[in-house]
């Protein structure tokens, strides 16, 4: 199967772009109610996936006042913790399945490396389920028939 029937579009997927600042992340990832969201360049390629425990991060180095200073300070200054790879848009199921083990969705890309939406573990998880249902049902009308 194509992993493009699992593919949540970039149109429908929160993102932010690599020049914004900070607080305007913060923003963006407290009205989405996620705690991580993939970040790409403005040519939209995907540069790498911003988490909660990033933003906090910065805050206990940056001490007092850091609501102010988010204001002007580029996203780009928040160090990134964990590298969430992206996948190619051409990748296997059973790829996104080992990938998904330790990040919570997958970024997609295309043949540019251009961001094109993300596959959750959630959506994974539920194919593979599905599959194993399938089979099992599969083998039951196999045996009834013998």
């Amino acid at each position: 199967m194509n992993i493009l029937f699992l593919l949540k579009p970039k149109q429908e997927v929160a993102h932010l772009v690599s020049d914004c600042t900070v607080r305007q992340a913060l923003e963006k990832m407290r009205s989405s109610g996620y705690t991580a969201i993939p970040i790409i360049n403005r040519e939209g390629e995907y540069i790498a996936t911003v988490t909660e425990g990033d933003f906090l991060w910065l805050v206990l180095g940056c001490g007092t006042d850091i609501l102010k200073k988010t204001e002007h300070m580029p996203l780009e200054s928040v160090k990134l913790r964990t590298v969430n790879k992206a996948v190619s848009v051409n990748a296997k199921l059973e790829d996104l399945l080992l990938m998904t083990m330790n990040q919570n969705f997958v970024p997609v890309v295309d043949d540019r490396n251009m961001f094109i939406g993300i596959i959750t573990r959630r959506d994974v998880l539920q194919y593979f389920y599905n599959k194993l249902q399938n089979e099992k049902t599969a083998e039951n009308k196999i045996s009834q028939q013998a």
